[in-house]
């Protein structure tokens, strides 16, 4: 929720070179409250109809994560009651990222997918390469 409060503050020029008779202007400013949006509850479709089912859905074994019994309870939970049920930052942004898309009523095999695997190779290149290993390239 914004409110938007307006003020004459005096210039010592004004605003407009062409108007010599604006002497004063006005500002607006915005002032954002704390309150949470509120979401939309979406409806249980297809094969989902409980929490359970929902997480098991996405993947990543998030049903073994968390536990919510209600379907309303599930969509009410925020982030903040992730993090204090235990889970890690990478399963909560999946969980609520996923949980955003099924309320956009986009289907849950269009969005839903596996981590990427760990980088095999890390730093500027291979340390063997073509069966040798690599140190330096300057002659000793």
């Amino acid at each position: 929720m914004f409110r938007i409060s307006l003020s004459k503050v005096p210039l010592s020029r004004p605003v407009f070179p062409s108007i010599q008779n604006a002497q004063s202007r006005t500002v607006a400013t915005t002032v954002r409250c704390n309150v949470p949006r509120r979401a939309d509850i979406p409806s249980p479709r297809g094969k989902i109809s409980t929490p359970q089912d929902f997480l098991k859905a996405i993947g990543r074994s998030s049903e073994t994560k968390i536990t919510i019994d209600s379907w309303d309870a599930f969509w009410r939970t925020s982030g903040w009651d992730m993090k204090n049920a235990g889970l890690s930052i990478q399963d909560r942004r999946y969980i609520l990222w996923c949980m955003e898309k099924f309320r956009q009523n986009q289907p849950i095999e269009g969005f839903a997918h596996e981590e990427r695997p760990k980088k095999k190779i890390r730093g500027r290149g291979p340390a063997v390469q073509f069966g040798k290993r690599i140190r330096s390239r300057r002659d000793r």
